[in-house]
């Protein structure tokens, strides 16, 4: 099964920007999302991890004036960015520090109106380019992976120093797919037991090696890290709970759009369309995963692994 995401980020500024200017985040398929969108009045757009306001910003166009935009994301500096850039648009737009496993709860007091559903799945430009974060081949500094920074939660960094190396190799073969599972593990014991892991430059020089060095346009630890984030963020199971909660929420005729970045959340979106399908209670609208034109692709390298399903609830 192939691994779609890339996770590395180029430290050059964007042209007219300083070197220290907040890198430019562009939203994946805002127009293929924007021309489905259910336009119903008094309706509520849910948008579950609206990071830096980049959908909502373009969304808010294509909705009629008195429908709300709630946008939920457990990321408190992603909020901070989405209430800057969604100011202009007042009480139309409501933002809410909460995961999107908590859809249910947060769309409560909306029950009846909620029109659309989006899960823009995956990292932001943001969090790539936050070294403290741990998410970028680049970051000398930090191996956390966190999306809320939860203290609760391991981080990346406690997975690699302490995991046991059978327990590390299936981490990275599960949620990375990575054939070289065993041999990655193997090198990051062996390079622990010198020094522990502590930032994402170092582990992302050991996988490398460990895999015999570059070969294609990926990043040797492109899934090493993707598996490390899935599961320091438990990322599939909470996908796998929010999809019914968004369901639950929907009005008839309501949208459910998932962009996914990668198999492993694209396999889990299929499979509940096609099982809810199944079920009588929804249409499925794309048959096949939509792909961002290449018009697209040109202009932002990153979407082009991206795969966006839609549903429309019955």
């Amino acid at each position: 099964m192939a691994v779609w995401e890339d996770v590395v980020i180029s430290s050059a500024p964007a042209p007219g920007q300083g070197r220290e200017a907040e890198p430019l985040h562009l939203p994946v398929m805002v127009e293929e999302v924007a021309a489905a969108v259910a336009r119903r009045p008094g309706g509520v757009f849910v948008d579950a991890t609206v990071g830096g306001g980049g959908h909502a910003a373009a969304l808010l166009a294509f909705l009629p004036e008195d429908n709300v935009y709630l946008g939920l994301d457990v990321d408190a500096a992603a909020l901070e960015r989405a209430r800057r850039r969604l100011a202009l648009f007042g009480p139309r737009v409501v933002l809410e520090r909460a995961s999107f496993t908590r859809l249910g709860d947060a769309a409560g007091p909306y029950a009846g109106r909620v029109a659309n559903v989006l899960f823009d799945l995956g990292l932001s430009s943001y969090q790539l380019a936050d070294g403290s974060r741990g998410f970028s081949f680049n970051a000398a500094a930090g191996l956390d992976m966190r999306f809320d920074g939860d203290g609760s939660k391991l981080t990346a960094a406690e997975v690699v120093n302490t995991f046991d190396e059978e327990r590390l190799a299936d981490v990275v073969y599960e949620f990375g797919e990575e054939r070289r599972a065993r041999a990655i593990a193997r090198a990051v014991a062996s390079r622990r037991a010198q020094r522990p892991f502590a930032d994402a430059a170092d582990l992302a020089e050991v996988v490398t090696r460990a895999v015999g060095g570059r070969r294609g346009r990926l990043h040797p630890a492109t899934r090493t890290f993707q598996a490390l984030r899935i599961f320091v963020n438990d990322e599939l199971a909470a996908l796998e709970a929010a999809l019914p909660e968004a369901l639950l929420v929907m009005v008839p005729g309501a949208r459910l759009f998932v962009v996914s970045y990668h198999s492993l959340e694209d396999r889990v979106v299929k499979r509940f369309f096609r099982a809810s399908a199944a079920r009588g209670e929804v249409e499925i609208v794309t048959r096949k995963a939509k792909r961002p034109a290449a018009e697209e692709v040109r202009a932002n390298p990153r979407s082009r692994s991206a795969r966006l399903r839609i549903a429309e609830k019955i």
